[in-house]
């Protein structure tokens, strides 16, 4: 921040810094987005992942869902980047991804919300500028159905 001028920089409120967390906190993530057949097809081709699954109306009409099921890890990708501008957007490094549900289909035409709870803060034992974060954050439909839940670790710097 400029003090002088009273400037805020958007780079200032992009992510926390390591004591703007707390066990117990939760963000909620806006705005969402509405998945596309285009996304999802686009997510699976680019990452190499044929299965009909996610690319097959036709199969998938005699699939228990009965239409093609959005890529998990396109929600997956969607739910923490999300996340970034609230919680890692000062991170040193990404340290872990852990604990990942998929706890519902998502399909074409739905939209994604995301939340992230902090579960626990860290100092670092080695360097006395940073600490490590560990949130969970959870993928919500339009419906308020709960659709992937994941935990991660970051470091981040303390301010400066």
């Amino acid at each position: 921040m400029d003090t002088e001028n009273n400037i805020i920089n958007s780079k200032d409120s992009f992510g926390g810094w390591f004591e703007e967390f707390s066990p117990g906190q939760i963000f909620k993530h806006w705005p969402g987005k509405t998945i596309t057949e285009m996304d999802n097809h686009l997510f699976s081709l680019l990452t190499m992942n044929d299965n009909p699954l996610h690319t097959d109306e036709n199969y998938m009409s005699e699939h228990q869902h009965g239409k093609t099921l959005v890529n998990g890890l396109l929600i997956m990708s969607l739910v923490v980047g999300m996340s970034v501008r609230q919680t890692s957007g000062k991170a040193i490094a990404n340290l872990l991804y852990e604990s990942v549900t998929h706890d519902g289909p998502t399909f074409h035409g739905d939209t994604i919300y995301a939340e992230s709870e902090v579960l626990e803060v860290t100092p670092s034992k080695s360097r006395d500028d940073r600490g490590m974060v560990y949130i969970e954050s959870r993928g919500i439909n339009q419906r308020e159905e709960k659709v992937l839940t994941l935990r991660r670790k970051f470091l981040v710097k303390k301010k400066p």
